[in-house]
């Protein structure tokens, strides 16, 4: 057994192909990949910050080089206004050659301005190499900061993956449970379909003999009434006398959706069945518990709505 396993660690650890198939099935492939490949990420990111710090190294000798420069010139300049003092100590003595001193101090002050107009270029640069410098800072600590939340988003990773497995764990338990609730269900619903069979039927039957002695008794008309079967229809109730029909529905709770249906059924009967029906029509709906909905509605359609012991809504002829 320890040899198995010790072999099974030396497969996961050498081989790429086992170690994803074990990854695969028990999940976390997808996940392994995207370490890896944040792995490789990480690894570029590296790469490309030794390239900044080789960059950087460059930028901070050319910047030495600069100063040196810097220093030089302003050797150069001090030199050149000791020059000047000078050209102003033989000024005094020379007036013979104010005019040439004159015109050799105007190339002076042009070399000046010259030197100056160079100087500004130089300082320009020496701030533009800074700002340069505060973006490669400013670059270095985004990379910083990027590799920290590289970390946190590994971490947040795996403590999604333990969620995963926890929360899979959970779920196969409440699996188990709703199944031993949908078979208590189940067994709920086939003993409430049965009784409502049983009720179904009973309501139609005694809807049937109600209505046949209540048109016999109010209308003095002897009909049977029966169900209607046709192909693409079909009437609890239905019943016919020379020249009146009955027509309707038995249900043991009804509302205004029981009316409707029934009032479509009627239209039908009208387009694809006229000999089934009579020149008076008589809607009808029995029920033991009619709602307001289908009184209110039945009132303004003028259909009969009945129970055993007493008219709903009354009978319209």
């Amino acid at each position: 057994m320890e040899s198995l396993k010790e072999e099974i660690l030396e497969l996961l650890e050498k081989d790429r192909e086992f170690r994803y198939a074990v990854a695969g099935y028990l999940g976390l492939s997808e996940i392994m990949k995207k370490l890896d490949v944040l792995a490789e990420e990480q690894v570029k990111l590296r790469e490309e910050q030794t390239k900044i710090w080789q960059e950087i190294r460059s930028l901070r000798e050319e910047q030495t080089k600069l100063w040196e420069e810097v220093k030089g010139l302003r050797e150069e300049q001090t030199k050149v206004w000791r020059e000047i003092r000078s050209l102003r100590e033989e000024q005094t003595k020379l007036w013979k050659e104010v005019k040439g001193l004159r015109e050799g101090q105007t190339r002076l002050w042009e070399e000046v301005r010259g030197l100056r107009e160079e100087q500004t270029k130089l300082w320009e640069e020496v701030r533009g190499l800074r700002e340069e410098q505060t973006k490669l800072w400013k670059e270095v600590r985004g990379l910083r900061e990027e590799q920290v939340s590289l970390r946190k988003e590994q971490t947040k990773i795996w403590e999604e993956v333990k969620g995963l497995r926890e929360e899979q764990t959970r779920l196969r338990e409440d699996f188990n449970k709703m199944l031993d609730e949908i078979r208590s269900i189940h067994l709920r619903l086939s003993r409430v379909e049965r009784t409502l069979e049983k009720l179904t039927l009973d309501i139609e039957e005694e809807a049937r003999s109600i209505l046949s002695y209540r048109i016999q008794k109010d209308l003095g008309i002897r009909m049977k009434v029966d169900s209607l079967l046709l192909k693409d229809l079909e009437l609890n109730l239905y019943g016919v006398s020379d020249d009146l029909c009955i027509v309707g529905e038995a249900s043991v709770r009804a509302g205004v959706r029981v009316l409707n249906d029934l009032l479509e059924k009627i239209e039908t009967l009208k387009r694809r069945y006229p000999e089934k029906l009579r020149k008076k029509i008589i809607p009808v709906i029995y029920t033991s518990l009619p709602m307001p909905d289908l009184i209110h509605e039945a009132k303004k359609q003028k259909v009969w709505v009945l129970k055993a012991t007493e008219d709903i809504v009354k009978v319209q002829v």
